[in-house]
């Protein structure tokens, strides 16, 4: 661990006991900070997740607002669940301490290989692939980030000669300030978050600091398709590749006569047939095109990316096969939390399709989901659930679609979902939303809808 100096003997309290709270005080533990934890949920909500902390000197301060637990604190460290205007930060600004998020923390820590990659859609997908090439390689790898595996967990486990590929979100980019990953991309740019950042304005500029701590040695990895993504290129320090589907790029990753290209200072290479992907559709060629591009600029050779792209199966809860059950297939896209994800997944559609729509609001239009529905017949049925309901039911209506359905339950939506399908059909978890309405995350969203799959008979 490197630069334990700047956190060792550090008065440090940490908001938000999340997997990523949990893990930056086992962190900050380990590098010598005397450390206290907050949120406001009492010991007795967390069950045993809060076990592995048994034993380390930490003071518990649970159940409380945690204002009070800012005295005599040298630093505010919050994890990504905690706004940057919630009330225990504006109060610590006022007191002169120091605040910054999990992963910013983690960062300065952190002894491996730094690659990162933000973007609305396929973070997910495109850091899992990435860390196959990786592994492929012959490189320990740690996939970790806003993939449900914190930074800070990461961090713990990893030498100087691993690379660690991180997952991150536009809620950690709020507090990054050195944050320097060798080679990052942002994938695409669409409506999201808007109920805690505001604007699209914001949200971009949240997007395009993931650059920000580079250097002239480092590598930008943008889509060229995304105009917003384009855009973030100019002013920027480290060295830019772009990636396209649908065009040559002058230096980074594009697709010639159907077969993935890499271009780097003058060296061209083609990778592998786009057919030979295994993850279906325009949007995971997209995933992939990145994904060379960043292994590229790491000096990781086409062959190897080759043997990777070729054997990646995807990733959970991202249009994964679940079931067939009476000449019917289940399809798990829980990870389809906001529009632009779920209309990719409408796309890759290639028969009929009952799809379950609906969860908590982020204060988005659904206008283009609804407008994606009517042009794609194969969407046939439409079934509502969650506090979004409503809002998706008007924007189906407006654009003249009508066969909608609500249900109260994942466990009614999955029944009238089989009972609305024909053999040689699909039915399609994808609801535009995040799932705080009615589930802890989409990880659980996704679990329950597979086990209730699983069990119909």
């Amino acid at each position: 661990m490197r630069n334990q100096e700047l956190w060792a003997k550090k008065n440090v309290l940490i908001v938000g006991m999340a997997r990523s709270g949990i893990a930056a005080a086992q962190l900050l533990c380990q590098a010598g900070a005397h450390v206290a934890v907050n949120d406001m949920k009492p010991r007795e909500a967390f069950g045993e997740k809060l076990d592995v902390l048994n034993g380390l000197p930490i003071e518990f301060r649970l159940g409380e607002d945690g204002i009070d637990a800012l005295n005599g604190r040298d630093i505010l460290v919050i994890s990504p669940g905690v706004p940057i205007d919630a009330p225990i930060v504006k109060v610590a600004k006022e007191k002169g301490i120091p605040v910054t998020g999990e992963m910013e923390m983690a960062s300065t820590l952190l002894q491996g290989a730094l690659v990162a990659v933000t973007g609305t859609n396929g973070k997910t997908t495109t850091v899992s692939l990435l860390g196959a090439i990786f592994e492929a390689a012959g490189k320990v790898t740690h996939v970790c980030g806003n993939i449900g595996y914190p930074l800070s967990a990461a961090v713990l486990e990893s030498k100087y000669d691993h690379v660690v590929v991180a997952e991150v979100s536009s809620f950690q980019l709020e507090t990054t300030q050195t944050f320097h990953p060798l080679s990052a991309a942002v994938l695409n740019v669409t409506e999201d978050h808007l109920n805690r950042h505001g604007t699209m304005a914001v949200y971009t500029g949240l997007k395009r600091h993931i650059f920000d701590g580079q250097d002239e040695e480092d590598y930008a990895v943008l889509n060229w398709d995304d105009a917003a993504c384009r855009e973030m290129a100019k002013g920027l320090k480290s060295r830019v590749l772009f990636f396209s589907r649908l065009s040559e790029v002058p230096q980074g990753a594009f697709v010639r006569d159907g077969k993935i290209i890499v271009r780097l200072d003058g060296r061209e290479k083609a990778v592998c047939d786009a057919e030979e992907l295994k993850i279906p559709g325009p949007h995971n060629l997209e995933n992939a095109l990145a994904a060379a591009a960043m292994a590229f600029s790491r000096g990781v050779p086409a062959p190897v990316i080759r043997q990777a792209m070729r054997t990646f199966q995807g990733v959970e809860h991202r249009i994964e096969f679940t079931r067939e059950l009476d000449g019917v297939r289940y399809i798990n896209d829980s990870k389809g939390t906001n529009v632009d994800s779920t209309i990719k997944a409408v796309q890759s559609m290639k028969a009929p399709t009952a799809i379950i729509l609906g969860g908590y609001d982020k204060h988005v239009s659904f206008d283009p989901l609804a407008d994606e529905i009517v042009k794609t017949p194969l969407i046939e049925h439409c079934v509502l659930i969650g506090v979004t309901a409503p809002q998706i039911e008007a924007a189906l209506k407006k654009a003249g679609y009508t066969a909608i359905h609500h249900a109260a339950s994942m466990q009614e939506a999955v029944e009238m979902c089989r009972a609305l399908s024909r053999p040689g059909g699909n039915v399609l978890l994808s609801p535009a939303c995040a799932s705080f309405d009615m589930f802890e995350d989409y990880e659980q969203r996704g679990r329950i809808f597979k086990q209730i799959v699983m069990d119909l008979k």
